[in-house]
């Protein structure tokens, strides 16, 4: 078992230092518990023979007997420990295998001691000092190694129990801890706690489902109930914190803990996953903080791995926006199979620098090239495209904050269609083998500027494709969590500025996927595409975001509606309350993968699209927004545009994307 360091907590506010004798005594640590040893074989010894002999001091064997053999005692057993290593125990740390180690140095010691009393004993002038091989003297050995046992383990016992039952703290009221899941991690997760080096928390309980676990006790610690009774056990024990020790639980368990403890005003942590903890990799003492990912995440995703490696390696691999959310990670996840080289275009700066410095510490043997480039710049495109060729283009800039660009239109056609169609156009000239667009669900049905810009993108994608040596193909997915300008790190900081959290609508609903898991799909899906496909990604179901910013809150250690109070503050321009994608259905066809899938869809004429992407184009410096939704709607005829009056305020920060 690790260390209290792995138990990881917000720091406490302390005065606390290790006295000076304190120090002293660590220093002179192995001297004390082999003078500790020596103390306690001594003793040992003389209760043993005192025993053999009714408790009677006798000359017989306290003169002549038990001065020889204590020096044989102490010799042979301090050669015997320290071969078989009882000095270097930690006695905070004794369990059963110090126990277990105690007596077979005992036992061998014994035997020698024994073999050796017979050998001298039958030596005749030595005879008279040590006296005849009694029925007693066989007790004494007996008694000894049995109490040799006892004494030093009972010794190593206290030492433990002192650490874990009865030190004061000096950092004042111990947090009170509530451990859910009385099994194997939960138990691990208790020794941890009292093996802590400063005590920080108090158990108070164990909760778990099991019936029959109910009313027992670890450690001494009892099992009060099931989840369902949270709120009142957390409300009678005075619950500060909850440790889900349930490594191996499902997101939809984790989630109703969380939920049925809503408005405890807790905070919560947990183990790690059960696959961390079977391969070594984590212990049960690596607490953690609960997070969203947690509750929202998913199965792991099962890849073709050894597609995803000819799809990459030794290849010259460019990503566009590779300072965002997903284009970040897409660099990372492409560094995993060894690119020859990586090209990383992006137009922030210092969002470049940052992903550049991180993959050149990960990944030293990858070749990186850091290019700043705006992608509505068709000659830099081009340039760029000549000078290294790069043969598997990952196309993740754009332009993605729904209300910005309907206060901002052009600059989601120059950038979603202008960008996009330039870094196309390149791969095409400079014979790219593959290029993989990633588009949002925000393109289906579209109601905003930015989704009908990707729908728009993805046309002249899959247009090309039909006369292109070039594998184009698009790959669509809904929010990803924890990406820039998302609602979840919006509401984190509305949470910790105490708040309100804004929704913009109670019965919102949104797709959520973690970044890694987004970003490993769309990879998948590139080594399925045969060039024109338009992949869609398993996004599972829909969550509200309302219950979404509960969760958040209640995680933070706050009540919904009382601490932290939600507000809502109506639909904002381009938004739809509920986002429209799914694997299943007559316009879908399935792939091998079961959370890939292909949109069928009639493409439109080249040269119909060609003139209206043009004309899309023209009117991007055009500060009338009915000019510019009714050119897009000449080649999105789906697309519900309406003109609403710019709102600016600051509830335009909680963005639901």
């Amino acid at each position: 078992m690790a260390g209290s360091d792995n138990f990881e907590r917000e720091p406490v506010k302390s005065n606390f230092q290790i006295p000076m004798p304190a120090v002293g005594v660590l220093r002179f640590r192995r001297l004390i518990v082999i003078g500790a040893h020596i103390l306690v074989w001594c003793f040992a010894l003389l209760l043993s023979f005192l025993m053999a002999n009714n408790m009677q001091f006798q000359t017989d064997w306290f003169a002549y007997q038990f001065p020889g053999l204590l020096a044989a005692v102490i010799i042979v057993k301090f050669f015997i420990f320290l071969a078989t290593k009882q000095y270097k125990g930690w006695w905070r740390y004794a369990s059963i295998s110090d126990l277990m180690g105690i007596a077979k140095a005992s036992l061998i010691s014994t035997c020698l001691l024994v073999i050796s009393w017979v050998t001298c004993g039958a030596i005749g002038s030595i005879r008279p000092y040590l006296g005849d091989i009694t029925e007693a003297s066989q007790a004494v050995f007996m008694l000894d190694l049995f109490l040799t046992v006892m004494l030093l383990g009972g010794l190593r016992l206290l030492v433990r129990l002192y650490y874990e039952e009865f030190r004061t703290v000096e950092n004042g009221r111990l947090g009170r801890l509530l451990i859910v899941g009385a099994g194997n991690a939960g138990e691990a997760l208790l020794r941890e706690v009292h093996r802590m080096q400063v005590a920080q928390y108090e158990v108070v309980g164990f909760i778990d489902d099991d019936p029959a676990k109910r009313g027992m006790a670890i450690h001494g610690i009892t099992v009060l109930g099931s989840v369902d009774q949270l709120p009142q056990i957390c409300q009678q024990n005075q619950v500060d914190e909850i440790a889900i020790a349930m490594p191996g639980a499902t997101h939809q368990q984790m989630r109703r803990v969380i939920q049925v403890a809503s408005g405890t005003k807790t905070k919560f942590r947990t183990v790690p996953s059960i696959t961390d903890i079977a391969s070594g990799k984590l212990k049960v003492s690596q607490i953690r903080n609960v997070d969203i990912n947690d509750l929202l995440g998913r199965d792991a995703v099962q890849l073709d791995l050894n597609q995803i490696e000819v799809f990459l390696r030794d290849k010259v691999i460019l990503v566009t926006g590779a300072g965002g959310s997903i284009g970040s990670e897409m660099c990372r996840q492409v560094c995993n199979w060894g690119p020859r080289m990586l090209l990383l275009v992006e137009q922030a700066e210092n969002a470049l620098f940052y992903i550049d410095q991180e993959l050149r510490r990960a990944f030293p043997n990858v070749a990186i090239r850091t290019i700043i480039c705006d992608i509505t710049d068709g000659e830099r495109v081009d340039k760029l495209f000549e000078k290294y060729k790069p043969q598997v283009v990952i196309h993740a800039a754009a332009h993605k904050h729904v209300p910005l660009m309907e206060l901002n239109p052009g600059e989601a056609l120059k950038n979603n269609i202008g960008g996009t169609r330039n870094i196309a156009t390149a791969s095409h000239k400079h014979g790219a083998s593959n290029f993989v667009m990633i588009s949002t669900d925000k393109a289906v049905n579209p109601t905003s500027i930015m989704g009908s810009t990707k729908r728009i993108a993805e046309m002249f994608i899959q247009d090309l494709n039909r006369s292109s040596s070039t594998h184009f193909i698009t790959v669509r997915f809904g929010n990803v969590l924890g990406s820039n300008g998302s609602v979840v790190p919006i509401f984190n900081q509305q949470i910790a500025s105490g708040g309100p959290v804004t929704v913009t609508h109670p019965e919102m609903r949104r797709y959520f996927m973690t970044i890694p898991e987004a970003s490993q799909l769309v990879l998948q899906a590139a080594t399925l595409g045969k060039g024109g496909e338009i992949f869609l990604l398993d996004m599972g179901e829909p969550v509200k975001i309302v219950d979404l910013a509960r969760e958040l809150i209640t995680l933070s250690g706050f009540r919904p509606g009382e601490d932290i109070e939600i507000k809502f503050t109506g639909l904002r321009p381009g938004e739809k309350l509920f986002e429209e994608l799914s694997i299943k259905g007559e316009d879908m066809v399935e792939t091998c993968h079961p959370k890939i899938a292909i949109w069928k869809n009639i493409p439109m004429d080249r040269e119909r699209l060609y003139a209206g992407i043009e004309e899309v184009l023209k009117v991007s410096q055009c500060m009338d927004k009915d000019v510019v939704i009714s050119k897009i709607k000449q080649l999105v005829p789906e697309f519900i545009g309406e003109v609403h009056a710019p709102v600016q305020s600051q509830n335009e920060a909680a963005a639901v994307k």
